[in-house]
């Protein structure tokens, strides 16, 4: 994973609980690269299950619902530091058919060894599905992603999420757009 998802992620833990819960969650948890992580390098996925895993021990909220609203944390800094991801684009809908097309090509221009997850996207109308697929498996984070995506557009929709993998292991979103 990229490094800058690791920094975003402490960068949340600090703000919604403390300096010294990153610290602590930092030093008590084996990580390969010590916890130190830049923007641009690369690390094993395996560090923020175990840094999730550690904070869920501290906090008592369940890993799925951390994990999502990391997302929602994720997608809102996403708009901050990538605002051209988002020119022209006026509501959750365009934004999420322009993953695979757009974003992630854009993404892989900028970090050309990122291992992207992959999202097949079928539209029609006020309707969306997305077919989320990764041997990272952080369906969570794909969906918090997509919460705050609805959020950051200030969109009403309805989001159904398929508790099995399809037959080739991807995870489905429903969306419908709400009137």
């Amino acid at each position: 994973m990229k490094g800058m998802v690791f920094t975003e992620f402490l960068e949340m833990v600090e703000a919604r609980w403390s300096p010294d819960l990153v610290d602590d969650l930092v030093d008590s948890t084996p990580l390969a690269s010590g916890g130190r992580y830049t923007a641009v390098g690369t690390y094993g996925h395996e560090e923020m299950v175990a840094l999730v895993d550690g904070l869920s021990e501290r906090t008592g909220i369940a890993v799925p619902d951390l994990i999502r609203a990391f997302g929602h944390h994720l997608f809102g800094r996403f708009a901050v530091s990538h605002p051209t991801f988002f020119g022209g684009i006026s509501n959750a809908f365009d934004f999420l058919e322009r993953i695979e097309d757009v974003i992630h090509a854009e993404v892989l221009k900028l970090y050309p060894d990122a291992l992207l997850p992959r999202f097949d996207v079928t539209r029609q109308g006020d309707a969306m599905t997305l077919v989320y697929r990764s041997s990272r498996h952080f369906e969570d984070l794909a969906h918090g992603l997509i919460e705050g995506c609805l959020e950051h557009f200030g969109e009403r929709a309805r989001l159904v999420r398929a508790s099995r993998p399809d037959a080739d292991g991807g995870i489905r979103f429903h969306l419908t757009r709400m009137q």
